[in-house]
């Protein structure tokens, strides 16, 4: 048997056996598109108006003061968005938020709106197939193991297209919709123009999840540019670890308001999108100053402030800028996967990919069809 057939046969039992894993995630990464510019549409009636003409927001410390009387969890952090009528956002854990209105402090939500309910049960299956508790780890596995295959049948297809090329000489019939077929030519068509124009979205979709998901993978990342793997996989986690560590001591830092490092930080970044401060449980911590100045998902337009001096005044820049490479092609690859590091153009970009995972799953299933079945 030629290299050619045995690396067909590898590729569609390859395929076959990992259908449904690949049309599932490529099905709800389809649906989580556009997932923060929906979140955002859902919330749109918790903008509010000050009661009184040019009436200024509450400070940011009454504000949480006011909002956590009525929250069962005290909040974790607060994020502030440049608009002064869209509301405060107060994380109350494991990425739930509950905004309240800057002007009175009212909370305005018990819980997620139904729009953003319905986008975080499709990323529980895309990312755990929807398995809670310990399951996830099993879920995060079965997913894993279909990014695995995808990128060997991506490789693999690619090969393929290229010994098809060969020995039919027209790239044009290869990577152009043709009306004039039908049956399995038609899907042979589809198959291969999907999956030559997408192969490249698809592959850095693919290699970020992979990397999402395992830790090897992650490893391998930071060896591939020369660099040894961090103790802790988190990225946040990573940045200024040397700053707070050194703030943990018995001398008090950063004794002033939130509205005062909240000043601070507005005027050292002017053109900032949104500032979230990490809300302290000791007097003897850092406090953290998350600025972005991008609509979210796009690391290089963020930056820590670490306040580790009484005064507020002084800070230290953390986050992005200050980096290692392995770092930052982390962070780069991580919102890759959701194409949100170039924006509304990047994350289109991504759910045609996705689309286009699909359309790949649909033909193979036809044509296997047609090949086993109708044969």
């Amino acid at each position: 048997m030629s290299l050619g057939k045995i690396i067909f046969w590898t590729h569609l039992i390859m395929g076959l056996s990992v259908s449904l894993i690949i049309l599932l995630l490529s099905v709800t990464g389809v649906l989580l598109t556009y997932d923060q510019q929906l979140t955002n549409w859902s919330h749109r009636n918790y903008r509010s108006q000050p009661h009184r003409l040019n009436s200024p927001p509450l400070q940011i410390d009454e504000l949480i003061q006011a909002a956590t009387v009525t929250l069962e969890t005290p909040p974790t952090a607060i994020t502030i968005r440049n608009d002064p009528k869209e509301p405060a956002a107060l994380n109350v854990g494991r990425g739930d938020y509950r905004y309240a209105n800057r002007y009175t402090g009212a909370v305005l939500n018990d819980s997620d709106a139904p729009m953003r309910h319905f986008l975080r049960s499709i990323m529980y299956w895309h990312r755990w197939l929807a398995m809670e508790g310990t399951s996830r780890d099993l879920g995060r596995s079965i997913t894993g193991v279909g990014n695995l295959v995808f990128l060997l049948l991506l490789i693999s297809g690619l090969y393929l297209l290229c010994i098809r090329f060969k020995k039919i000489n027209s790239l044009r019939n290869l990577i152009t919709f043709r009306s004039d077929l039908t049956g399995k030519a038609r899907d042979l068509n589809w198959h291969n123009v999907v999956g030559f124009w997408l192969f490249l979205p698809l592959l850095i979709i693919v290699l970020s999840g992979i990397v999402i998901s395992y830790q090897w993978a992650g490893n391998l990342m930071y060896r591939a540019v020369g660099e040894q793997p961090p103790a802790s996989a988190s990225l946040r986690a990573s940045s200024g670890n040397e700053l707070r560590s050194a703030g943990s001591g018995p001398s008090p830092v950063a004794q002033c308001s939130y509205q005062t490092l909240f000043n601070r930080a507005s005027e050292e970044v002017s053109d900032w999108k949104s500032i979230t401060l990490e809300l302290q449980d000791s007097n003897h911590t850092p406090v953290v100053v998350l600025v972005d100045r991008s609509l979210g998902g796009q690391p290089s337009k963020r930056l820590d402030l670490i306040f580790a001096g009484p005064n507020c005044k002084d800070y230290e820049i953390g986050g992005y800028p200050t980096q290692s490479r392995g770092q930052r092609l982390r962070s780069w690859l991580r919102y890759a996967h959701t194409g949100e590091v170039y924006g509304i153009v990047g994350q289109t970009v991504a759910g045609l990919a996705s689309l286009g995972g699909g359309i790949l799953v649909w033909t193979a299933l036809a044509l296997s069809w047609r090949r086993f079945i109708k044969s």
